[in-house]
């Protein structure tokens, strides 16, 4: 579809340091993300501009130096830490006669290996189009209107329209089968809303140690890899916390500094999870010296899925590369639990995250002592459908003695179901 160079997997980074905080970007991040896509750096170019260049994003003398770059390390790709404008990208092209990726480009392509279910697949494919759509500007020859005469005339469009039409065409019949998916997730959260299931996600800066915590917790085998975007799909798994019972765990694609607006857009059904927890754990890297800033960052992303006002509470982890920290947890006036100090990867601290959530999301419990008659069977099976039986004696008779550990609003609702009857088979209640 495009006249273009071939990518490649040997790659000049290139970093510019702008005075606007709302442009800068962080170099070794650039770098990690060249790592996660399996390039390998021959050079690393870096500059300083007031403002970006609107033809090659940096000056022209720089950018017949990257171009000097590439020619001796015999490198096959360019990647620029910044959001490029397809001209940029095209004149950047012509000059270093190689493959030019932006920031944007490099994360796309990182999504793109590591999408797994059906869903996120979609989703990449998505954000790529809307991505690619903004770049059929650089297609050249033949893109020309196409010519007249016996056998040669087109359908009256250039090339380029074609390859829009087409792309617009695709980019609807994903939203399609993206709204099914949505819809069949909707239906699992409303079900777990009426059956009162809590839902914990976890969010975080990319690489904060989401997975290998949520293996950690879930006993689960997800993927964990110290590279950035390791996890894309979103994963579910069931937890028991003690006065709690059944919850929810979710996995979450990590965020990123200025996260692309196309990504942001695609991957809103998968966040869809985040928007709907009762409590998100915020992962934290405590080794990171930028911490602050990621936290800032993922803050950021939450507004913008509509997140923001979800109650959190702040996982510190890998305290294992901090020098004196201990497991612990730091609680406000209230006596609320606020943050948790860990190490996932060691298995630091993780009983106390259990302890947190108890603290945050426990509910009032009632211990009941109840004597059922055989005819009652129907009312032993809801019990243990709850998982609220602790013990269970038999008599002689045939009556049941069960010790019930519940919560009030589970036990409320099982006396509606009984017309308050109930209240005959308590023995003892505390």
């Amino acid at each position: 579809m495009f006249d273009r160079f071939e990518g490649g997997d040997y790659a000049v980074l290139v970093h510019m340091d702008l005075p606007a905080e709302i442009d800068r970007e962080d170099l070794s991040e650039l770098q990690l993300l060249a790592d996660s896509a399996g390039v390998k750096t021959l050079g690393i170019m870096t500059a300083a501009r007031n403002a970006p260049n609107p033809k090659y994003f940096v000056g022209s003398g720089k950018a017949e130096e990257i171009a000097e770059m590439v020619k001796e390390r015999n490198a096959s790709l360019v990647i620029f830490n910044h959001a490029l404008s397809p001209t940029q990208e095209r004149n950047l092209e012509k000059i270093c006669q190689c493959r030019v990726l932006d920031r944007t480009g490099l994360i796309l392509d990182i999504f793109a290996q590591r999408a797994r279910t059906h869903e996120g697949k979609l989703q990449v494919e998505l954000a790529q189009l809307r991505h690619l759509s903004t770049r059929l500007v650089r297609g050249w020859t033949h893109l020309e209107r196409q010519k007249g005469g016996i056998g040669l005339r087109g359908p009256g469009e250039t090339q380029l329209e074609t390859d829009r039409r087409l792309i617009r065409g695709r980019i609807k019949s994903i939203l399609k089968r993206l709204d099914k998916v949505q819809k069949q997730r909707e239906q699992g959260r409303r079900a777990r809303k009426r059956a009162e299931i809590p839902t914990v996600s976890l969010v975080g800066y990319t690489n904060a140690g989401k997975s290998t915590l949520f293996n950690r917790l879930s006993e689960s085998d997800v993927y964990a890899a110290d590279q950035l975007f390791a996890t894309l799909d979103p994963t579910l798994r069931r937890l028991d916390v003690e006065d709690v019972g059944t919850v929810i765990l979710a996995d979450t694609v990590g965020f990123i500094r200025h996260l692309p607006h196309d990504l942001v857009a695609a991957f809103k059904a998968t966040l869809q999870e985040t928007q709907d927890a009762s409590l998100l754990l915020h992962v934290v890297d405590v080794a990171d010296e930028q911490q602050q800033d990621n936290i800032e960052q993922v803050t950021e992303v939450l507004k913008e899925i509509d997140a923001g006002d979800v109650p959190q509470l702040m996982i510190c982890n890998k305290i294992d590369k901090v020098a004196d920290a201990q497991p612990r947890i730091d609680y406000d006036e209230q006596g609320k639990p606020q943050r948790v100090w860990v190490s996932a990867q060691q298995d630091q601290g993780l009983e106390l995250i259990m302890k947190a959530l108890h603290e945050r999301l426990g509910r009032k419990m009632v211990n009941l002592h109840l004597k059922l008659p055989p005819s009652m069977g129907k009312l032993r099976g809801t019990l243990y459908s709850l998982n609220s039986v602790t013990d269970e004696q038999v008599e002689a008779s045939g009556d049941l003695n069960l010790a019930v550990k519940m919560p009030l609003v589970d036990w409320q609702k099982l006396q509606k179901q009984y017309d308050n009857e109930l209240n005959r088979y308590v023995q003892t209640t505390h």
